[in-house]
Parts: structure tokens; C-alpha cells; sequence
């Protein structure tokens, strides 16, 4: 096979930087990652790979060269003494071996002289920095993009294993016994799994969605802007870095973590100083098969050069320390047997294979059901009902299949197809010759119902709190929502009857044990007055609410902005609305599709008599001069200090028009922290660039960018 031409390369290492971003984004930012951490690795690895072979196709804002997070807008910024790196992967013990034996060689080890490493376990929890001054606990922030982090310095007061002072003996071992000095030690906040299990049943009896796992749920509750909400959390922390060595009087980690101990902190007691390659497998080894019975979770084992100074001779790369290495756990796995593979119809109408199997536990919870994805992964996995199959969760997260034992396959087995019909409603199934999805084109399909009305009150539709997926379960079981214009007929009276599914534990006021709880006025009269506040929503986000196949928040505003009302849009032709920047043939024929369907005209009439916006209000005189009318911005990455939807709204206020795409129209291309696709397409088209200083500069003054602005 011919090696890749750099055209070929630089295209791939363009896509993996994107899919990179979005994962990244996925996993810091959202606390709520789609793939495994092995299959993050994977891509991460094949990047590095290609910029290997060819240096020339290094860029600045490539995942290799930088650390993984984001900033958060929701709290004020803060920059770190010294940049918080992150660690390199060895997924095998291979890896780990080759890295042991490029550092023994660059320290110059011998059988007289080993290097001595300090072996510490992994925690999966959200990285912190916590800074003393004068030994007084002053600032807490979370570790961002390696440089900047998120000041949650009022919640990580509330953790209780976190000292307000140092203790004496620890402020001893600073300079000057800490008086005018500031360190900053670094950890990781956690929750125990006994704490998360406590935490979920309490969301459950009180009728709120459970957290997903410990690390999330711990991520979540740091980042409240109520510290009360933090401190009724029951959050920890492990305390393992800190960011100048030079600050404090040891010269080895292991003598580090005996200081953090003197000082107050809560130090993972399962640190051991290890002085050979042996003794390290046989740390890992012994930390894999301990990892269960631990009240959190780990995922791997932190190994580090003991010595500061051989820390210091080895350095850094570009995103991470030369002298420690994270390996990493293969994901735990278990046989069970495959008892069906039941298809779920999605809001748009794909169908999704899911496989049922006998529960088992695997990494501390119990499972019995994963997606498959697809048809072309049913057969990629060769899974089959009747299968005894292996199963693990990715990332330790998300339950996924492995793969059939084939050895123990019944012989009467088939291999699954997809269904020719819809298995909510009937309607014929259509398949594409060449392409993955199958769909049921129905549009009074209940399953897709279901979805359209959770995708309907989502926050970048109409945003009504309260109406989450347990609610619209409850309301479509009780006969009262069939389709999103249902919704807006609801009352107090008919929300608070609802039942919760719980029941009364112990006598009350007009009840006995054992009758339904009910859903309450209180929650009622909130949710009835969300619902009334959602109707004010502009046109653009009723578009996305309607969930049209293809039409997402940027080409739903696109649309809003050519055609400014459900008629107009309505009346349209698919020429007339291929032409709209960032639409094009496809997204036209959808939409026009969508409006063609009377069941759909219908709802939208209910809508309309509801009172929900169905037009938007004719642009009233501009507030500042139209300085940048004419000229389309595409904004990109993240910024600091301000959200993408809220510079976008400072561009239209001047005038210009704000895209979701890059094309040879495009005026400029805004690129902020960790842009992505959008990015290099604008650099392959020759869409000038601009860099926040330059986007503050043009809403600064309403000016276009001048030539020098591009970044």
C-alpha cells in the first residue's frame, strides 16, 4: 500500500484535530463524553503519528501541542502559577516498558544507580489548583485549558478535606514558614461511590435525573454557581502536585506527598516509591485488581520520576511532562448472553440497534443494555441474538459490546436485520443504497414523538425548565401530550394531579402509606409558567424546536433571517431556499419536505393560536450605525470573557451577518480558543482570520477589521 501523499495527510490530520476539539469539548466542557478515553487515545495517537512524519504539518492550536479542557464562560477566568500539563498514555504494559526504558537511558540509570519512581493511583475526578498565601487557603480553580481555569474558589471552600490554613508543620517546610509566600498545590476533586449512591437515590426520590457516574457527578456539583448546592454534594479531594517544586524544602515526590500530609491535606495512601520496572508492574498489577474494592474510581496509575532533579533535567513537551506517564486500565470485562437486539426509533426517525443482555457487573454498576449504533456495526461486531458476548464500559463509562464467543455461538443462530417496518408505528422503513441509516418516515410515529417533544423544551429551543424527559414521560402516559402543540393547552390542575411513580413511606395530611405521590401545585404553576414564557421564543428557535431533519440552531437562524415568518418560509421554493448561506440543496429539500406534510401545517397552526412566535418582529431602526452590513462573520472555538451567540449578536448589531458555515462568501472567520474544521477550511479557502483582539476591536469601534487585524 502507498504511503499517503502530505495532501492526504494534511487532510487527515485536519479532520482529527476537529473530531479532537469536539470530543475534548465533549468530555471537559459537557462532562458528558461519547467515546472511550481508548478511542480519544487512538485518535490522538494517529495525530501524532502524522505530524511525526511530516513536522511541516504542526500547527499552534493542534491537540498535540497544547492541554486538553476548557474555560467555562459561566465563571470568571484565572490564570495558574505555572501551566497545568497534562500526562501522556500507555494503554499496555509495551508502552509502559518502552517509556520506563527511554527515561532509564536519558537519566543514565544503571543495576548500581536505578531511577526511582513514585507510583500513584489515577484518580477519575476533575482536576483543581488550590492556592495558600501567607498559608491561608485564598483561590480555587479548575484546570481549563492547562493556562486558565474556571474560579470555583467559593465551592471548593465547602469541601470538607480541605484545609482553611496550613498546619504548622507543613508551613515549616516553605521559605520563610510560608509568612508572604504563595503556593499552589494541585489535586483532584472526587466523589466516593458510596456518596454518589446516596446522592442518586436522593435525585430519584425527589423526581430529578440521576448523574450518570461519580466523575460527573462531581464535576457537576463544583461547578454550581450555589456553593450550598456544592457543599450538600459530600465532594473530596486528593492533593498529589504542585505547581513551582522549587517552593518546597524536599527533592523527591515521594517526600512531597509526606509535606502535603504535614500541611493538611488528604493525600491518596496508596503512593509507593518504586526502583525498578518490576516493582512498578507489580504496583499496576496490584492496583487493577484492587480497583473495585475502592469507595472511587480509578482509572489507571500515575507513574513519576521520584527525583525534582531529574524532573527538572527531563522537562517537558509541548502538552505534557517527560518524566511521568499515565498507564492506563483496559477497560473490565464481562461474559453475558445477548437476549435481543430492539430497535429505537430516534426524533428524526433513524432507527438504532440496541442489544438486551443478562445484567451484569462491570466497573461497579450493573448494566444489561448497549447501542450498537448501527447496521454497519451489528455487523462489524458480528453479534447475534442467542450470542454469549463479552461487554465492558468504555472509558469505563459507557456500556459498549465487544464481540460474539464464537465457540460458544448456538448453532441455530442468524444474523439480525434491520426491520423492514417502523417497530413503534408500521410505516415502511427506507433505506438509502450506500448509505448507514435507516429511517421510518412517519410523521405520527409515537416513538418519534417522544423525542420530538424532549428535543422541543431542550435549552437551545425553547428552553422550558422543569419539562425534562422524566416529565414528558409522565404527561404522554397520563393521555395529555401527543405533539408539541399539546404542551401549551396544559394546566396547573392537570400537572399537579400527575403522579410522581413514588409513593407515600409514611402517613401524611389526607394520605396513607402506600398512596401515589403526586407532582404538587408548587412544581405545577412553575412549569405552566416556563411553558407561558416559552412562547416569546424568537422564530429561529421554533425552527429547531420542530426538529426538521438537517436543520440545526445555525441554519434554523439562517433561515429565520432570510424568511422572518412560518408563511414565508412555508411559501418558499427549494431553489429559493438552497440559496440561503449555509443551507444548500439538501437542507432545502428537508425543509421543504417538512412543510408539505398537513399533519405538520397542523401543529403548526395550534402553535400559531397558542400564541407561540410564528414571526419575528420587523427590525426596528438600528440602535448603531450598520457599519458592517454586507459582510457574513463565521465564529469559531471559544472565547474569553463572552459566549459565541453573544459576539455574534454585537456583529448583527452592527450589521453584519453571523453563519454557522465557512464558504468562499464568508467575509471572515472569528477563531477563538481551540477552533476547529471551521478553521482550516477558512485558511484552505483564504477566509481572512480574525483573533479576539481583533473581534473586540471591530465591536470596540463598529469599524471592519483592517488588514493587519487577521490572525
Amino acid at each position: 500500500m502507498d504511503k499517503p501523499s502530505l495532501d492526504e495527510a494534511r487532510d487527515r490530520a485536519q479532520a482529527l484535530r476537529a473530531k479532537l476539539d469536539y470530543h475534548a469539548y465533549r468530555y471537559y466542557a459537557l462532562d458528558d463524553p461519547e467515546i472511550s478515553d481508548a478511542e480519544f487515545d487512538r485518535l490522538l495517537g494517529e495525530l501524532q503519528d502524522i505530524e511525526a512524519r511530516h513536522p511541516e504539518l504542526v500547527v499552534p492550536e493542534s491537540y498535540t501541542q497544547r492541554v486538553g479542557g476548557y474555560v467555562s464562560p459561566q465563571f470568571a477566568s484565572v490564570a495558574h502559577a505555572q501551566r497545568m500539563y497534562s500526562i501522556d498514555d500507555a494503554m499496555t504494559i509495551e508502552e509502559l516498558d518502552r517509556w520506563l526504558a527511554r527515561t532509564d537511558e536519558a537519566l543514565g540509570a544503571t543495576p548500581e544507580r536505578p531511577v526511582a519512581y513514585t507510583c500513584e493511583l489515577k484518580i477519575d475526578g476533575l482536576g483543581v489548583a488550590a492556592t495558600y498565601r501567607d498559608g491561608r487557603f485564598v483561590r480555587a480553580a479548575t484546570r481549563g485549558d492547562g493556562s486558565v481555569g474556571e474560579d470555583v474558589t467559593l465551592n471548593v471552600r465547602t469541601i470538607g478535606d480541605v484545609p482553611a490554613r496550613l498546619a504548622d508543620a507543613g508551613l515549616a517546610g516553605l521559605p520563610h514558614g510560608g509568612a508572604g509566600e504563595a503556593v499552589e498545590v494541585r489535586g483532584e476533586v472526587y466523589m466516593a461511590k458510596s456518596a454518589f449512591a446516596r446522592l442518586n437515590e436522593e435525585r430519584d426520590l425527589a423526581g430529578k435525573p440521576v448523574f450518570a457516574n461519580p466523575r460527573n457527578a462531581a464535576a457537576g456539583s463544583l461547578r454550581q454557581k450555589d456553593p450550598r448546592v456544592t457543599a450538600s454534594r459530600d465532594l473530596a479531594t486528593f492533593i498529589y502536585a504542585v505547581a513551582d517544586p522549587a517552593m518546597v524544602q524536599v527533592s523527591t515526590q515521594a517526600q512531597f506527598l509526606d509535606w502535603l500530609r504535614s500541611c493538611g491535606f488528604s493525600v491518596n495512601p496508596h503512593a509507593e516509591r518504586c526502583e525498578s520496572a518490576a516493582a512498578v508492574h507489580e504496583y499496576c498489577a496490584q492496583a487493577l485488581a484492587n480497583r473495585n474494592g475502592l469507595d472511587y474510581d480509578i482509572d489507571g496509575v500515575v507513574v513519576k520520576v521520584d527525583s525534582f532533579a531529574q524532573q527538572q533535567a527531563l522537562g517537558f513537551t509541548s502538552r505534557a511532562p517527560r518524566w511521568a506517564i499515565a498507564f492506563k486500565f483496559p477497560p473490565e470485562e464481562k461474559e453475558t448472553v445477548l437476549r435481543e437486539i430492539r430497535v429505537q426509533v430516534g426524533r428524526t426517525g433513524f432507527l438504532t440497534p440496541v442489544a438486551e443482555f443478562d445484567p451484569v457487573t462491570v466497573a461497579g454498576s450493573t448494566i444489561a443494555r448497549a447501542t450498537l449504533h448501527n447496521m454497519d456495526e451489528v455487523r462489524r461486531r458480528n453479534v447475534r441474538v442467542g450470542d454469549t458476548i463479552v461487554v465492558h464500559k468504555a472509558g469505563d463509562v459507557i456500556p459498549a459490546v465487544v464481540g460474539p464467543v464464537l465457540s460458544k455461538r448456538p448453532a441455530d443462530s442468524v444474523p439480525f436485520e434491520m426491520p423492514a417496518t417502523c417497530p413503534s408505528c408500521g410505516s415502511p422503513v427506507v433505506h438509502e443504497e450506500g448509505e448507514v441509516a435507516y429511517r421510518c418516515i412517519s410523521i405520527d410515529c409515537p416513538a418519534q414523538s417522544l423525542e420530538r417533544l424532549e428535543h422541543w423544551q431542550s435549552r437551545k429551543a425553547m428552553d422550558i425548565d422543569g419539562m425534562g424527559p422524566e416529565m414528558i414521560g409522565r404527561l404522554v402516559d397520563a393521555g395529555l401530550l401527543r405533539d408539541v402543540a399539546d404542551i401549551y393547552s396544559l394546566t396547573v390542575g392537570q400537572v399537579a394531579a400527575l403522579p410522581t411513580g413514588r409513593t407515600y413511606r409514611t402517613r401524611a395530611k389526607g394520605h396513607d402509606v402506600g398512596d401515589p405521590i403526586p407532582t404538587g401545585r408548587r412544581t405545577a404553576e412553575k412549569l405552566v409558567a416556563q411553558i407561558e414564557a416559552s412562547k416569546s421564543r424568537p422564530l429561529s428557535r421554533v425552527l429547531f424546536g420542530l426538529g426538521i431533519v438537517h436543520v440545526g440552531s445555525s441554519v434554523a437562524d439562517a433561515l429565520a433571517t432570510a424568511f422572518p415568518s412560518v408563511e414565508l418560509l412555508r411559501a418558499a421554493t427549494e431553489e429559493e431556499l438552497a440559496q440561503v448561506d449555509g443551507v444548500g440543496p439538501v437542507v432545502a429539500s428537508s425543509v421543504a419536505e417538512f412543510f408539505s406534510i398537513p399533519e405538520n401545517l397542523e401543529v403548526l397552526a395550534r402553535l400559531g393560536a397558542a400564541g407561540v412566535t410564528m414571526a419575528d418582529e420587523p427590525p426596528t431602526a438600528p440602535e448603531r450605525p450598520q457599519t458592517l452590513a454586507g459582510l457574513t462573520f463565521v465564529l469559531t472555538g471559544s472565547l474569553q470573557g463572552m459566549t459565541r451567540d453573544e459576539a455574534g449578536a454585537a456583529l448583527k448589531a452592527l450589521g453584519a451577518k453571523v453563519s454557522g458555515s465557512v464558504s468562499k462568501r464568508t467575509s471572515y472567520v472569528v477563531a477563538g480558543e481551540a477552533a476547529g474544521s471551521k478553521l482550516a477550511k477558512a485558511e484552505s479557502l483564504g477566509v481572512p482570520v480574525l483573533d479576539q483582539a481583533a473581534l473586540e476591536r471591530v465591536l470596540e469601534t463598529g469599524e471592519p477589521p483592517a488588514p493587519a487585524d487577521p490572525a
